[in-house]
């Protein structure tokens, strides 16, 4: 779902999951990682293909590992805004939001959609969270540490269904084919509930490689034939290494990486979630106050390198032989045809056109401050 939807890094765990699709993975000779606690598909037939067949037809992800949370209670919504920074007020039933969740000093704790089911049984309001596989326990414990469980239903839904992110420009149009519902009325950041297959299925126009599409849930059985007739249609498979070089060039942050516990989200040039003019009190409102009364000291850029070399994450950033900043994501564009990274430096060296260096490997490369996004779908 990008978030903009973002995601975790890879880690150096052991191997726990595996998704409901595993097996398909291995069927169609996915090369799998361990990525955050999961077993999951880093390509198929390769990165480059996957990703331009994101941009130019249709790919499909899977993401059934990530956390999937729905809460059931009286005032839900008036409850949450206690713990994002976003304006929830004018969330209503078919809504979707993308926003994070913050610690006490205004650090990312994650980022994550809220979808907003409208009214369940007893006058209770039904919202959904989508958060990250590897902040899912995180999450779960912090939301239950800071929510009354005795007023507000808890169910943590996060093994028991199917979610495929279906990308690209071509995405409404073969879902289409599996849905009785017009996904033209489905607008962006919205979603719907319907069917697919004969099984109940939940759809949302929320996606995170800067492409149109749907991101949609559905029992394991049924998710498993639905995988599988996309697969059979034409549709690319694509897996994690696609996914992390479309994010990038649509500038999303990446939980763990670009974003974390240490990062605000005005740092992580994520103001646009922040909503500092709304009435009542969130976590972490204070610090966020003072930094846009200050300005930040830091800010996450957009680099364009010159030249072939690759910025990875945690390379310097120097300016004048002195390191001032860091790399926190970097690789090739497919589309671009030239590295782009992210980074994070002091805000006297964030605007375009400022020239800094990365140090990579004992040497020093010339990288550019650009604007963000690095590229921007004309479909989306």
């Amino acid at each position: 779902m990008n978030h903009s939807r973002s995601e975790e890094p890879l880690l150096d765990t052991l191997i726990t999951f595996q998704t409901p699709l595993y097996q398909l993975h291995r069927e169609h000779q996915a090369r799998l990682i361990e990525f955050g606690g999961w077993e999951m598909p880093v390509q198929y037939t390769g990165i480059t293909q996957e990703h331009q067949a994101v941009r130019q037809a249709v790919g499909v992800f899977d993401i059934s590992h990530m956390g999937k949370f729905e809460l059931l209670g009286e005032d839900l919504v008036k409850i949450l805004q206690r713990f994002v920074p976003s304006d929830l007020s004018k969330l209503h039933a078919g809504d979707a939001l993308y926003t994070v969740l913050l610690n006490d000093t205004a650090g990312i704790i994650d980022d994550l959609i809220i979808y907003h089911h409208g009214m369940a049984e007893g006058n209770r309001e039904r919202i959904s969270l989508i958060v990250n596989a590897a902040t899912t326990e995180k999450d779960k414990t912090w939301l239950a540490a800071h929510l009354d469980l005795g007023r507000i239903e808890f169910r943590d839904h996060s093994r028991d269904y199917v979610l495929v992110a279906i990308q690209g420009p071509q995405a409404v149009a073969t879902l289409q084919a599996y849905v009785p519902i017009d996904l033209q009325s489905v607008k962006r950041y919205k979603h719907a509930e319907s069917t697919i297959m004969g099984a109940p299925a939940f759809l949302a126009r929320t996606g995170y490689t800067g492409e149109d599409g749907f991101e949609v849930m559905l029992p394991n059985g049924v998710g498993q034939d639905f995988w599988r007739s996309l697969l059979d249609s034409g549709v690319e498979p694509c897996g994690l290494g696609a996914r992390d070089t479309l994010r990038l060039e649509a500038a999303m942050a990446l939980y763990g990486q670009d974003i974390d516990e240490t990062t605000t989200p005005l740092e992580a040039g994520l103001g646009w979630l922040v909503h500092l003019d709304r009435t009542g009190d969130f976590i972490g409102r204070a610090v966020l106050e003072q930094q846009k009364q200050n300005s930040v000291q830091r800010r996450l850029v957009g680099l364009k390198m010159e030249g072939r070399a690759i910025a990875r994450h945690g390379y310097p950033i120097m300016i004048d032989g002195e390191p001032v900043g860091v790399v926190t994501s970097g690789s090739v564009s497919p589309t671009l045809g030239y590295p782009i990274a992210l980074a994070y430096v002091p805000t006297a060296y964030a605007k375009p056109g400022q020239e800094v260096e990365v140090a990579i490997r004992g040497k020093t490369y010339p990288a550019t401050v650009v604007k963000r996004p690095f590229y921007k779908s004309p479909h989306w």
